[in-house]
């Protein structure tokens, strides 16, 4: 598939040129702001840049985070108490590394739902999901092992919980788990290893950003209509589709300062909202807290772990926990294939919409579940809950692909965009319209 059309960079002053022909990074740069884009897309493409700017962020404060702490079970409280109390500005970055890690969740979730919605993991994007979907496990895994390193008690027992997950997978669970231990239980190498990890993996998240960008430069952006844009000339694509500079760089940055006002408030107003108050004290691993409880990203998947109770055959209920958490990422990741429906676009696809809203309902129950004692009735809940959220992808989306009649999408971007923004029909907006 030959990508749109755009315009080549041809470098002008004799600097520029003598730059491009031993770096061509001018050139790339130019066909980063100047990729032709979806004239229509809406509000919910602002998250690429939330999440651009909360990994710079993330990687920025862990940096001056780690010269002031220290990896080992005897100081690690401590130092960052440390941090809090004696480093000049020092509460302001923990809190806003803290709550950045939950702003960057946020957006990923919306992300993905953006993506499910709009199908945006259909040919010829299923390389992107994946790319993004592995961006995400890695988040999960970092955020995971930055949550240990305060050593308060939650840190330490929820690394305890989480990292047993691994000894009930049969042969390779307990090697698997020894060697994130470092030992026959969490102590001091757990810490150290994954303090290591917590600050090598966002690179490695940089690295694969940059690889998910370069795939959707090759393919286009997926756009509210699913509909492509126009290959066969340039004057075709140049009516689907604007410069990614101005009108969208303008627009998404407009969306990042609403984001971070909000953001700002809660780290100046309320910081420790969505943390845990066990964490502000010491780890000891003779006192076990009353309710271990995750991050609240953590939580719908932590509640599907809690949901299975019961044994299946030769699985034990720990074992089926552990299967359910992580099958419920892969079919994520297996989404591409399992929607067999033709459409592109959720909207224009009256069923799906109403199993769509119902998927994002179940999220949050899950999601609330998760925060909950592991008792009755939550545990029924969360089983219930469990069973949507696999039915959704294994079920009902191959279904829906059959039994469903889908309305008729627009022939072209530039159709939906006349139709939606022109002024003949009382549009008002360039580049998108927040009600879509």
């Amino acid at each position: 598939m030959s990508g749109i059309p755009h315009d080549h960079y041809e470098p002008e002053t004799a600097a520029e040129k003598w730059v491009e022909s031993r770096v061509p990074v001018i050139g790339l740069a130019h066909a980063t702001l100047t990729i032709p884009t979806p004239k229509n897309l809406n509000w919910m493409w602002i998250w690429g840049i939330v999440l651009a700017f909360c990994l710079a962020l993330q990687i920025a404060t862990g940096i001056v985070l780690a010269m002031h702490y220290t990896p080992h079970v005897s100081l690690a409280f401590a130092s960052v108490e440390h941090i809090m109390r004696d480093v000049n500005g020092g509460w302001a970055l923990r809190y806003v590394h803290a709550n950045g890690a939950s702003l960057f969740f946020f957006a990923v979730y919306c992300h993905i739902f953006r993506g499910i919605y709009y199908g945006s993991y259909k040919t010829p994007r299923e390389i992107t999901w994946i790319i993004g979907m592995l961006i995400y496990l890695l988040m999960m895994g970092t955020a995971f092992m930055g949550y240990v390193l305060p050593w308060g008690q939650m840190s330490f027992w929820g690394a305890t919980v989480i990292t047993g997950l691994f000894g009930a997978i049969p042969v390779v669970g307990e090697p698997i788990q020894t060697l994130l231990l470092g030992g026959p239980a969490v102590d001091n190498p757990t810490l150290n290893r994954f303090f290591s990890l917590h600050y090598l993996l966002p690179f490695v998240i940089a690295g694969l950003v940059i690889v998910h960008i370069w795939a959707f430069h090759t393919t286009g952006n997926n756009n509210p209509t699913g509909v492509e844009v126009r290959r066969t000339s340039k004057k075709e694509a140049e009516a689907d589709t604007l410069p990614f500079w101005p009108y969208f760089v303008i627009k998404d940055l407009y969306a990042l300062v609403f984001v971070l006002v909000v953001f700002a408030a809660i780290v100046g107003f309320m910081p420790n909202f969505l943390g845990h108050p066990d964490n502000y004290v010491e780890a000891n691993p003779l006192q076990t807290p009353a309710h271990i409880v995750p991050e609240w990203y953590f939580l719908p998947f932590y509640a599907m772990l809690r949901a299975i109770t019961f044994d299946i055959w030769f699985i034990d209920s720990k074992l089926g926990g552990v299967i359910a958490m992580f099958g419920s990422i892969i079919l994520l990741v297996l989404l591409p294939w399992l929607d067999t429906s033709a459409v592109r676009s959720g909207r224009y696809r009256p069923m799906f919409r109403i199993w769509f809203w119902l998927l994002v309902v179940d999220f949050v129950l899950l999601m609330w579940c998760g925060s909950q004692p592991a008792e009755q009735p939550y545990i029924i809940i969360s089983q219930l809950a469990t069973l949507y959220w696999f039915a959704f992808f294994l079920v009902i989306m191959p279904l829906l692909g059959v039994m469903e009649k889908p309305e008729t999408p627009p022939a072209t971007i530039e159709e939906d965009f006349a139709a939606h923004y022109s002024p003949a029909t009382g549009g008002t907006t360039l580049v998108g319209n927040p009600a879509e």
